[in-house]
């Protein structure tokens, strides 16, 4: 079974901010560009591997540090971006409260087949990441490399998460996911196993 490490971007002014950032190109603010440089001490002691990372500036961002330390190429993939909020995109939970009132109280229904409008239900990230997931595992095998480190958003953390704990799509996010924290799985494609979850030492 392949070994897949999966970590969050750096800090964004819209994390803090708590918006709803979605597939926004939001950039890394200050501090999320100094958790990329210790991720990347982190990583130094770890063997060279495949990269892959979401399209996104925020991602792109976080692994500039690590291709420069173990010299690789990243590879960019849209199917790896965050899930798509749609009309909820750049708002925090106020603004969608007085804007769209209706949607809100459908968000917080947490029901995994609610896309809110011009967005994604959580249903259709989990197929998505089921399809990239199956992607990388099938570039590995061609590469013929045992592990590859994936560096990605939130919601698909979320996913992986419930996958690997046999748990359904329905209610709120149950796990922890730190900015640039650590997250490895062992994953065919199809089985999904944890090894590690939510490992920030690095940046606390």
């Amino acid at each position: 079974m392949l070994q897949l490490r999966l970590i969050r971007h750096g800090q964004t002014d819209w994390n803090v901010q708590s918006r709803f950032q979605g597939q926004v190109d939001v950039p890394l603010n200050a501090l999320g560009l100094v958790q990329a440089q210790r991720l990347a001490m982190r990583l130094k002691v770890e063997p060279a591997d495949t990269l892959v990372v979401s399209d996104l500036q925020r991602t792109r961002q976080t692994a500039q540090a690590v291709q420069q330390m173990w010299s690789v190429p990243a590879q960019a993939s849209a199917t790896w971006r965050e899930q798509s909020f749609g009309i909820l995109e750049g708002l925090v939970a106020q603004d969608i409260a007085q804007q769209y009132p209706a949607e809100w109280r459908q968000w917080l229904s947490y029901r995994s087949d609610y896309a809110p409008p011009g967005g994604e239900s959580f249903r259709m990230l989990d197929a998505r990441i089921r399809r990239a997931v199956g992607e990388v595992v099938q570039l590995c095998e061609r590469l013929q490399v045992p592990s590859c480190t994936v560096i990605t958003h939130g919601a698909v953390l979320d996913v992986i998460w419930r996958w690997a704990n046999g748990l359904d799509l329905e209610g709120p996010r149950k796990c922890p996911i730190p900015n640039v924290g650590l997250n490895t799985v062992r994953t065919d494609g199809e089985v999904m196993e944890l090894v590690q979850w939510a490992d920030d030492a690095h940046v606390r």
